[in-house]
């Protein structure tokens, strides 16, 4: 499980700037495209894809927007990224400008960490004294710079769209898709949106070439937290066995690993033999560890008042359905009979959320009651 890539590569700020201002436009999004990188976020949709829409259209009033608004509870490794490799992340976002023809960049930074945003402009101005951002870089005809929006606090606002109506100075809400941003998106412009992982890795790309990244692309960067000794972020090999990884962190009387996050999968003890990816990478990229002296009842319920919170109320399902979860997590909580045909409801509901929700949110937030049931609450209810 060797860490490498953007963790501890050799790496040197403006080489892949200028390997990539040296090539066609075309050339730079069939090098993404051919690589396979794939949004790290909850898409998972192809990033060349994604930039071909956008520089397939006309003019260059266009938009390249990063995601850093990691609000998921146990997710943190944009906030590593930002404050140790924020040159790789900048670089893959002046590559983006060129490829799909924007002038604009924009990172739309997490509420909560305001406490950067001085450093990281400071080294925003570094690159710009360095000839990377600005008016004609490096010489090359090519003008692209960026500015710093932060988020105000709203966990819906990590969606791209909700985070353009943010943008705009709109209440966060997911739109309706089609149009998707690569047609429609910031200020009614082609705009292409991508966390920080993602660019992260473009520079690599560029700088080593598709096939020595494709040899590591079964790799993902993970918030490590929890009943572990060992809380970080990780590059971790799809294939690794749950139980590897919990001698790699020093965890011990271990319960069940969180895969995904909040609206992720829950590995029991029994399945610790399985590699991470057994049952399909869940969206999201953190593992927080369980150990048996953790009440997984409470967690749930702390989960699902995330969730009631953070709704944005536009979808009657997710609105409404999140509120009847908690209520039940309430009374099962509390000791009270509950009917099997009332938990036969309650599943049913989760699946019309997961069908009905315009976004992620709503479509993935009715999860946790879901794994949680079948390994937790299944067996108190009915006293197994």
């Amino acid at each position: 499980m060797e860490r490498k890539r953007i963790l501890s590569r050799d790496y040197k700020i403006g080489n892949a700037i200028t390997e990539a201002l040296s090539c066609n436009r075309t050339n730079i999004i069939e090098q993404i495209k051919d690589s396979g990188l794939k949004g790290k976020c909850r898409t998972d949709f192809s990033t060349g894809i994604k930039w071909e829409l956008a520089a397939n259209l006309p003019g260059n009033n266009k938009y390249v927007i990063c995601n850093a608004d990691e609000g998921e509870p146990g997710t943190f490794k944009s906030r590593i990224l930002l404050q140790n490799h924020i040159e790789t992340l900048i670089e893959g976002m002046i590559i983006a400008g060129y490829a799909i023809n924007s002038n604009n960049g924009i990172i739309y930074l997490r509420a909560e960490y305001r406490w950067m945003l001085k450093d990281l402009i400071k080294k925003v101005d570094k690159l710009r004294e360095k000839d990377f951002l600005g008016k004609n870089i490096l010489g090359k005809n090519f003008d692209f710079d960026i500015e710093f929006r932060l988020n105000a606090g709203a966990y819906i606002c990590g969606e791209e769209t909700s985070l353009i109506e943010s943008l705009e100075g709109k209440r966060g809400e997911p739109r309706n898709k089609p149009p998707y941003p690569t047609e429609k998106g910031y200020l009614d412009c082609p705009t292409i949106i991508n966390n920080v992982e993602t660019f992260c890795y473009v520079p690599y790309i560029i700088n080593e070439g598709i096939e020595e990244f494709k040899k590591t692309s079964n790799t993902k960067l993970f918030s490590v937290s929890g009943d572990c000794e060992r809380a970080d972020i990780y590059e971790i090999d799809l294939n690794t066995k749950i139980i590897d990884l919990l001698g790699l962190i020093g965890a011990k009387d271990t319960k069940s690993v969180l895969i995904g996050g909040t609206s992720g999968i829950v590995i029991s003890e029994k399945d610790f033999d399985k590699p991470i990816n057994y049952k399909g990478l869940p969206a999201g990229s953190s593992i927080i560890v369980f150990n048996n002296s953790r009440n997984m009842r409470k967690i749930l319920k702390n989960f699902m008042e995330f969730f009631v919170e953070e709704s944005c109320g536009h979808c009657t399902p997710c609105r409404e359905g999140n509120i009847k979860l908690l209520e039940a997590i309430e009374k099962i909580n509390k000791g009270d009979s509950i009917p099997d045909k009332y938990i036969q409801t309650l599943l049913e509901l989760a699946e019309i959320m997961k069908m009905s929700s315009k976004c992620s949110l709503g479509r993935s937030s009715a999860n946790s009651f879901i794994n949680f049931y079948k390994i937790e609450y299944r067996d108190y209810i009915y006293g197994n």
